[in-house]
C-alpha cells in the first residue's frame, strides 16, 4: 500500500471544506450543551484547591503563626476541601440540566443524518 497518498488524502482531508453542515450543528449543539457545566467545573475546582491550599499553609504556619492561624487555617482548609467534594457532583447535575434541555433538537438531527 503506498502510505504516502494515504498521508496526502488524510491531510487534504482535514483542509476540504465541510459539505455536511448537519453534523456540524450536531457538535454544536453538544458542546452547547456541554460547555456551561465544563467552565463552572474547573472554576469552581481551582478555587476550592487555592482555597483548600491556603487553609494548609496556615495551618502548617507557611503563612501566619500562631494558634489562631492554625485554627483559622484549618477552617478555610475544609471549607476549600467541601468545594473540591462538591464540585463533581455539581458538575453532573449541570450537565444532565445542560443535555436534557438540548437533548430534542440533538436527537431530531441524530435522526435527520441517520437517514439520510
Amino acid at each position: 500500500m503506498n502510505t504516502d497518498k494515504i498521508i496526502a488524502e488524510s491531510i487534504a482531508k482535514d483542509y476540504a471544506p465541510k459539505d455536511n453542515s448537519k453534523i456540524i450543528a450536531l457538535k454544536k449543539l453538544d458542546a452547547k450543551a456541554k460547555l456551561p457545566a465544563t467552565i463552572f467545573t474547573y472554576t469552581c475546582g481551582i478555587i476550592s484547591a487555592l482555597v483548600f491550599g491556603t487553609g494548609m499553609c496556615l495551618a502548617m504556619q507557611v503563612i501566619g503563626s500562631g494558634v489562631i492561624g492554625i485554627v483559622f487555617g484549618v477552617i478555610i482548609g475544609i471549607i476549600g476541601l467541601i468545594g473540591c467534594g462538591v464540585n463533581y457532583p455539581i458538575y453532573l447535575k449541570m450537565l444532565e440540566n445542560g443535555k436534557s434541555k438540548y437533548a430534542y433538537e440533538i436527537v431530531q438531527l441524530a435522526r435527520e443524518i441517520s437517514e439520510n
